[in-house]
């Protein structure tokens, strides 16, 4: 099953409908940026932290997994050289579209989030990595290759769920808002669902999503030689999902430097 082509054609049609998370930002958000402005989302609702940006001014900076319109293009109002790297075509476009709109200079690449070999060495000074390695079935490749295109003091900010989440059955949670424990970690859509039910998933052309291991998740950045420096924690808005965030928060952000 090719993961990476149906998580592709998901987000195109996610984008077809209106998914929050591939809406271009205004232009007063631009104008925003480019006084210094700068609020962006790793996960649902807390932004970054100013303190964990290093200078945009000039710098080189990777928005991995990151089109959708929103991050890079006010990046690259900050000063950033934005390049944008996602599965889908039509999240690329969105870049795009804001950067024509506002006369920014943005590079969008079609690609796998944990193989950047059209990347250089050592040719980025952030790189930004909202909540996406979900789709990803291995997320140390993705760890690895932000690592070797980071330079020395470059920074990963990334955003990932909290794996606890994938203890429940999503259709449950989602459609009845029942948590219903239903699956052993690591999850995989493409070893913990039936058959049919993986059939019907892909059928109805959603994304596939995995679940990694905290120590993948936050180990796998240490075992790429990055030394991690901040940590938050984050939740849904309760009109989203009101039922789990009374529990425990389900996303997870992180700050990385490549010593």
């Amino acid at each position: 099953m090719d993961v990476l082509r149906i998580n592709a054609d998901a987000w195109d049609r996610r984008v077809a409908q209106g998914n929050p998370w591939t809406v271009p930002v205004s232009p007063e958000v631009i104008a925003a940026a480019r006084r210094g402005a700068v609020h962006l989302l790793l996960t649902p609702s807390r932004f970054v932290p100013a303190h964990w940006y290093p200078p945009l001014e000039g710098a080189d900076v990777l928005c991995l997994a990151s089109g959708g319109g929103q991050q890079g293009p006010v990046l690259a109002a900050a000063g950033a050289r934005v390049t944008t790297v996602d599965a889908s075509p039509a999240q690329l476009a969105r870049d795009r579209e804001v950067a024509q709109r506002e006369h920014l200079s943005i590079t969008t690449l079609q690609g796998d989030m944990a193989d950047l070999h059209a990347l250089a060495d050592d040719s980025f000074d952030l790189i930004f990595h909202p909540v996406s390695n979900c789709y990803a079935q291995a997320v140390r490749p993705v760890w690895s290759e932000c690592a070797r295109v980071l330079r020395s003091g470059g920074v990963l900010l990334a955003g990932f769920n909290n794996p606890v989440t994938y203890v429940f059955d999503q259709q449950a949670l989602w459609e009845r808002g029942e948590l219903v424990v239903a699956h052993p970690l690591p999850y995989s859509d493409l070893e913990s669902l039936p058959p049919e039910r993986l059939e019907a998933l892909v059928a109805e052309g959603e994304a596939l999503e995995f679940s990694h291991t905290l120590e993948d998740l936050i180990g796998g950045q240490c075992a790429a030689g990055l030394h991690l420096t901040a940590m938050l924690e984050d939740r849904w808005t309760e009109d989203v999902s009101p039922v789990l965030e009374r529990f425990f928060p389900w996303f997870i952000a992180t700050r990385a430097v490549k010593p």
